[in-house]
């Protein structure tokens, strides 16, 4: 009886040689991704002290610090970059430190978001995991119908061609129509009809995320070429077994690119939906508490709040996307 050795010689040179490249890679992949992010951060930071510096002024006046005359016809002028020209030491001082600044500085966003996620209970009313959650409920829901009635639509316009002529124009008549004009109207007609909760909001997210699963579907649907149609109708098959066998597989990979588009389309629509019903709770609700009393560190903090939700919805989608086909083998 012979020993087998626990691992093959040079296994864990192998294992050590990819993790090696990995790592080599990395600056590679995030490297141009970092730099713009760190670009973008200071820019927002140079933004913040023209955008900050009439308060900077206000601020400096109130603690009895003198100002020229110059400075002060400068801030009756409302000019931001000559107030921070005139007045460097101040402007710079103070414009990150504020209450409520004009435009806050992304350490303050980030200390709200903290504040208000890690630092607060759920169900706390402060709490932006809470608002996230009102919100994302109506933002599925919404989803899920407005996913079903694009791969409903874009069936049918495939297979005939009336509805390709009546029913397309439509629907793309229909993105026309401003999202803040049409939720109102909404809310209102089916509170008439003594319909409340989540589901009219749910019905504006669909109104957003159905469009663009209808384009992308039947863009994935017409994708098979004329020669798999021709060998299709060879083995005459019917138009539903051509349709599974043959359009459905194809148009996966048009699905998915779509579904990303949907789910951040309707956390939007989600979000406009709270608007008009004066909501207490959500992300709307959040924005619009922000907006009565002046607090732009929230507004900014729930703004991100949204794009952290948009960004893991759609990375969901993402997942879910690698594992179907890969799966099919179709990647």
């Amino acid at each position: 009886m012979t020993d087998t050795p626990l691992s093959a010689p040079g296994a864990g040179i192998g294992r050590s040689g990819r993790v090696g490249r990995v790592v080599r890679a990395l600056p590679h992949r995030f490297g141009p991704v970092l730099v713009v992010i760190a670009a973008l951060i200071g820019l927002w930071y140079l933004a913040c002290i023209p955008m900050n510096a009439q308060n900077s002024l206000m601020l400096a006046e109130r603690e009895g610090i003198a100002v020229s005359p110059a400075t002060a016809q400068e801030r009756r002028d409302m000019s931001g970059l000559a107030l921070t020209l005139a007045t460097p030491e101040e402007a710079i001082a103070r414009a990150f430190a504020q209450d409520r600044p004009r435009l806050p500085s992304p350490h303050q966003v980030i200390a709200e978001l903290w504040d208000s996620t890690v630092g607060k209970k759920i169900t706390s009313k402060q709490s932006l995991v809470r608002h996230a959650g009102i919100t994302l409920a109506p933002t599925l829901l919404g989803f899920v119908i407005g996913s079903l009635a694009g791969i409903a639509l874009a069936v049918g316009i495939v297979h005939s061609r009336l509805m390709d002529l009546s029913v397309m124009p439509w629907a793309i008549a229909s993105q026309t129509i401003p999202i803040l004009a049409i939720a109102p109207m909404i809310i209102v007609v089916l509170n008439s009809i003594g319909i409340q909760g989540v589901l009219p909001k749910a019905i504006i997210s669909a109104y957003l995320s159905f469009f663009p699963v209808t384009v992308g579907m039947v863009k994935g649907l017409r994708a098979p070429s004329s020669s798999d149609l021709d060998l299709m109708r060879t083995w005459n098959a019917s138009a539903m077994r051509t349709l599974f066998t043959l359009r459905l597989p194809t148009s996966l990979p048009y699905l998915f690119a779509s579904l990303k588009i949907a789910v951040a389309a309707a956390l939007v629509g989600a979000i406009v939906g709270e608007f008009p019903t004066g909501a207490v709770s959500g992300l709307g609700a959040r924005l619009l508490a922000g907006s009565y009393y002046g607090q732009t560190v929230q507004i900014w903090s729930a703004l991100f709040g949204a794009a952290i939700v948009a960004a893991g919805l759609v990375a969901l989608i993402a997942l879910a996307e690698r594992l179907t086909l890969k799966r099919m083998g179709l990647s």
